[in-house]
């Protein structure tokens, strides 16, 4: 069965940085594209960044453009997103998510099948 795991979320004051990780089981990323989606309190749920690995296409939302960085290590099926001078209007829950791979990705949540729990990011003004 198909699993991802978040983790690496936290508290952490304005301008700092975070590196979140995920995590997968039951398929290798070869085969899968990998979103990082966020849903902050009150909001729906939005694309943060995705890629196609290993090597491939990568794309940002304009609010990560320029401060966070999606990455891969096939070898150890884990996708990192690593995030820099993060603002308060980063609060929110992220999520990774898989789908079956193409040759490019694209932010649209209704293509991906499996999604991680979820885990906490709060950015203090």
């Amino acid at each position: 069965e198909a699993q991802l795991v978040e983790s690496g979320g936290g508290l952490v004051q304005a301008g700092g940085s975070l590196r979140l990780s995920c995590a997968a089981s039951g398929f290798t990323f070869d085969d899968f594209v990998i979103g990082w989606f966020r849903q902050a309190p009150g909001k729906e749920r939005e694309g943060v960044s995705c890629i196609v690995t290993p090597g491939g296409m990568i794309a940002y939302a304009h609010s990560a453009q320029g401060r966070f960085t999606i990455s891969s290590d096939n070898a150890k099926n884990t996708v990192y997103l690593q995030m820099n001078s993060l603002k308060p209007e980063d609060t929110a829950v992220y999520y990774c998510a898989a789908r079956p791979r193409r040759s490019y990705c694209r932010m649209d949540q209704s293509e991906y099948a499996y999604w991680g729990q979820g885990t906490q990011v709060t950015v203090s003004s």
